[in-house]
């Protein structure tokens, strides 16, 4: 089975996630490859998923949203997590949400524009008659931000 990415598609990647705005053809000039080349490669890869979107990347600070919390909720026996999901999708403040093990049964990252409203925030989370309690932190600063790119690079290199 033959990998899913190589080292072009690695170098396609890159460009693209470091400088969005270059343009299939100048990303086709600068790697020395042809414009077809760079166009088919970035197909397949949205096609096979590889590539999830090309929007903007939005930093919630930046709009309002400064105070950043995770929340490890405890789902009531029999809920079901897809309700419990489709109630966060509905609160704008709920940026991510994932099923977990361990203590918890979902984790989510939530904002806020300050204590008082991520107080808010939780509550509507925990207004749901599936979600028992939260156990929530707020984050004081950013360490890494998300990142996928040194995978990649790994996932080429091994």
């Amino acid at each position: 089975m033959s990998p899913p990415i190589d080292q072009l598609d690695a170098r396609i990647v890159g460009l693209f996630a470091t400088e969005p705005r270059v343009g299939v053809l100048e990303a086709s000039r600068r790697l020395g490859v042809a414009r077809g080349t760079v166009q088919a490669r970035l197909d397949r890869l949205q096609s096979n998923g590889v590539i999830r979107d090309w929007g903007p990347s939005l930093d919630p600070a930046a709009i309002g949203y400064p105070v950043m919390a995770f929340a490890t909720l405890e789902i009531r026996q029999g809920a079901g997590h897809d309700v419990v999901a489709a109630h966060l999708a509905e609160i704008p403040e709920v940026l991510e949400a994932f099923t977990i093990t361990g203590a918890g049964d979902m984790w989510c990252r939530i904002v806020g524009r300050s204590n008082a409203d991520l107080q808010r925030v939780i509550d509507r989370v925990v207004a749901f008659e599936g979600i028992v309690r939260t156990s929530t932190v707020i984050a004081l600063a950013t360490q890494i931000e998300h990142r996928v790119l040194p995978l990649l690079d790994d996932a080429v290199h091994r």
